[in-house]
């Protein structure tokens, strides 16, 4: 899907924001659409290299059927090239030109693991869906006429073209805002901010629910005026968008850098609250930054522990002491 032939066996690809032109013989970026005699494929169709029961909030997603499970699902491939990447093991596997692997799975089997395992949702996510958007369509499409909803965990680097056809049967989103500056994103991702603000935006008028996370680095995108931009993109956006601000740890190409200081979720907090947004949430941290609060009486409406709700009182989509409406899909 989502790609032209330009001639001497050459195509274009429509599918994501790279718009990548592949020559005869050779693959996309996300090392898993390939040129074959001048028709691109998806090599990772049906290839599922990880799928596990989740917990939703490990989405993360804290406004959505909080305490529901998703069922995870991914293939190998990434548009991305992130340098911190947790899972770079299958994201990065297939570049360059090297052997796709997966098991042979099909959108009916998962579908019906879903079911079996009493899952509210499928998860696509651990690598980019975007890559294995075929696979996830027509899984996508399934799932909701079993009733079961459908969630992207993505870095938003989808074409309008693309999200247009998906958005009918995707139902929430985790999408990945990694900085504000276009620098972070051409060094450390290989990617163009300006497209992830556009996909933010699309995803959010075609009325799919969504959440943001920034996984903040240490020197790279850690500074209170990169906060204080991501805060007010999402204020202007929808000041109800809940905002993940979540603790990195070394991996992949970044193992040089410390831990995220707790204090500067602290300072990430606190100014995403001064811009205006009703909810932010510490990530990859246990304690007080995970729970949900009334953004009007400041009562405690969820709580958790790790991935665990142990409190739940929404009720009706309000705070049941103050009445304030609290934005989000609830378990009714």
């Amino acid at each position: 899907m989502f790609y032209e032939k330009l001639g001497e066996e050459v195509v274009h690809c429509h599918l994501c924001s790279h718009h990548c032109r592949i020559k005869k013989g050779k693959r996309g970026i996300c090392g898993v659409r390939e040129n074959i005699d001048g028709t691109l494929y998806s090599l990772v169709y049906g290839k599922l290299i990880a799928r596990s029961v989740d917990p939703i909030e490990k989405k993360p997603l804290f406004h959505f059927l909080p305490g529901s499970r998703a069922y995870s699902i991914a293939t190998v491939g990434c548009n991305f090239r992130c340098l911190n990447c947790q899972n770079f093991d299958i994201s990065q596997m297939p570049k360059p030109q090297k052997p796709v692997i997966g098991d042979d799975v099909t959108p009916n089997e998962i579908v019906d693991a879903a079911k079996r395992y009493n899952c509210e949702s499928i998860a696509y996510t651990y690598t980019e869906p975007t890559i294995f958007f075929e696979y996830a369509y027509e899984t996508a499409k399934l799932a909701s006429k079993e009733g079961i909803k459908n969630i992207f965990v993505t870095n938003g680097y989808i074409t309008e073209e693309a999200l247009s056809a998906m958005a009918p049967y995707l139902d929430a989103a985790n999408i990945d805002l990694k900085s504000f500056k276009d620098d972070f994103y051409r060094k450390i991702c290989g990617a163009r901010l300006k497209h992830v603000l556009d996909s933010i935006r699309l995803y959010k008028e075609k009325g799919v629910w969504i959440e943001i996370t920034t996984l903040v680095i240490p020197s790279l995108n850690d500074s209170e005026e990169n906060f204080k931009k991501i805060a007010e993109f999402i204020k202007d956006l929808d000041e109800s968008i809940p905002w993940h601000v979540t603790q990195f740890y070394p991996a992949y190409r970044l193992l040089d850098l410390p831990p995220t200081p707790v204090e500067t979720l602290d300072i990430a907090k606190k100014i995403g609250l001064e811009v205006g947004l009703k909810h932010i949430y510490q990530g990859n941290i246990i304690g007080e930054g995970e729970n949900t609060y009334c953004p009007n009486c400041r009562r405690l409406l969820i709580e958790r522990y790790g991935y665990r709700v142990t409190r739940y009182e929404i009720k009706d989509s309000r705070c049941p002491h103050c009445s304030e409406k609290i934005y989000g899909v609830w378990i009714k």
